[in-house]
């Protein structure tokens, strides 16, 4: 079974954290929901996630990949968290997927794995040392990071993931059950 570390922190874009969660694990996909600096993560719209583990806890040889939910406030302390940073380097460096929507792609470009083609949250680009942005794509993929723009596109964007990790069958199946037909 596949398994994906989603690290959150406060102010986190909570449509983000919990439709990937839920469209991922749908799908048979482990997923382990990590706190930054709490185990109870407060996200942008004041609703509370109670996570798995905290972040400190994460070995990165546990997990095929790594998910960035978005929101401003989160994704600035996944920006500046060393351990979030080093987990992103390591998936990088071993050529696991890494995921990050909205302006949490933000974070990936501090760690320095952002790849040259990335979407993200209109606006979010203009923090972001890269030229390669794509405002008119739900998602994008480059390499082993892929990127997705914002809320809206959160479940085609878990849905990419699902058929990157275990394929198109069951991304068909799991697309046509969610009545995701707008996602390509």
């Amino acid at each position: 079974m596949k398994k994906v570390l989603i690290p959150i922190a406060n102010g986190f874009e909570e449509i983000e954290a919990v439709s990937l969660i839920d469209v991922l694990r749908r799908a048979g996909i482990s997923v382990v929901v990590a706190g930054v600096n709490e185990s109870s993560v407060k996200g942008a719209n004041e609703i509370t996630i109670q996570t798995d583990i905290l972040i400190s806890e994460v070995s990165v040889t546990e997990f095929d990949m790594v998910v960035l939910p978005g929101g401003w406030g989160g994704t600035d302390i996944l920006a500046s968290d060393e351990k979030v940073q080093t987990i992103l380097k390591e998936m990088n460096s071993q050529k696991k997927p890494i995921g990050a929507i909205c302006a949490a792609p933000y974070a990936l470009d501090v760690a320095g794995v952002l790849k040259d083609n990335f979407t993200c949250y209109p606006s979010a680009e203009e923090k972001i040392s890269k030229t390669g942005y794509s405002f008119d794509k739900m998602v994008v993929r480059d390499g082993n990071i892929i990127t997705s723009r914002g809320p809206g596109t959160s479940i085609c964007f878990g849905l990419q993931i699902v058929k990157d990790l275990v394929g198109d069958e069951t991304y068909n199946a799991l697309k046509s059950g969610l009545l995701a037909d707008y996602c390509r």
